[in-house]
């Protein structure tokens, strides 16, 4: 059974009187342990795709269905739930807060969870820090770290509550290209590792050849969806 199977999903927003289409009828399976980059240029539907598998947005129609749940009919608040138990979210701006230390960052998401007393949270994002490469960097503030540290504390967040799942849209959109290439690296030994899923949203290919899988959106559709890196940099020079 797939992790993640969706089929015939479109999404539209109502902008004035405008029907924009951002997902026009996609049809898509992720099996536990993959390692998978949406690809294509600005508007090609490839964030949005990731928010609806993110949970983070419904789609308009067609089924989704996540570890065999439907999500299409669960209301804001399940989602909610569902987006905290199985999935990690990490960002190209990071999202860190700047006056708490990097631990206090990664220990952020377990005070939503119950049953955690204040010493449990704080040596399970110390472990999740050290996984990452920033045992040393526990009491830093974000101001203290660099870009790619920074990223790394954003990774160690998303990770913190153990999700099958990490989500990575444009994570190295403000990362030079030695940073770039050490943190796709930690992404590919999270997911061999740990095993976790991994998903990232990028329009740059050297990041997009680091997946095992690549599937290229274009105006809502999916153009390619392929383990062949070359044939997807063939479809991504149409888009």
């Amino acid at each position: 059974m797939p992790l993640i199977e969706i089929e015939d999903v479109c999404k539209w927003y109502q902008l004035d009187e405008v029907r924009v289409d951002a997902l026009r009828g996609v049809t898509l399976m992720i099996e536990r342990g993959e390692f998978v980059a949406l690809v294509g240029a600005s508007g090609s539907g490839k964030s949005t795709l990731m928010n609806t598998l993110g949970c983070l947005d419904r789609p308009s129609s067609g089924t989704y269905r996540l570890a065999d749940r439907d999500i299409v009919t669960m209301n804001r608040d399940q989602r909610a739930q569902i987006r905290n138990e199985q999935i990690g979210f990490v960002f190209q701006s990071f999202n860190l807060l700047n006056r708490t230390s990097a631990l206090e960052n990664v220990e952020l998401p377990l005070l939503y969870r119950s049953g955690l007393s204040r010493s449990q949270r704080r040596d399970q994002a110390k472990q999740v820090l050290e996984g990452v490469g920033l045992g040393d960097r526990l009491d830093h503030h974000p101001g203290q770290l660099s870009g790619g540290q920074q990223q790394r504390v954003a990774v160690a967040r998303a990770l913190v509550n153990r999700p099958n799942i990490l989500m990575a849209d444009e994570p190295t959109g403000n990362l030079d290209s030695r940073t770039s290439e050490e943190m796709i690296h930690l992404f590919a030994e999270l997911n061999q590792r740990d095993q976790i899923t991994v998903i990232l949203v990028t329009h740059d290919p050297d990041v997009a050849r680091a997946a095992r899988r690549q599937i290229v959106l274009r105006d809502g559709l999916i153009v390619c969806d392929t383990d062949d890196f070359d044939k997807a940099f063939a479809a991504l020079r149409q888009t």
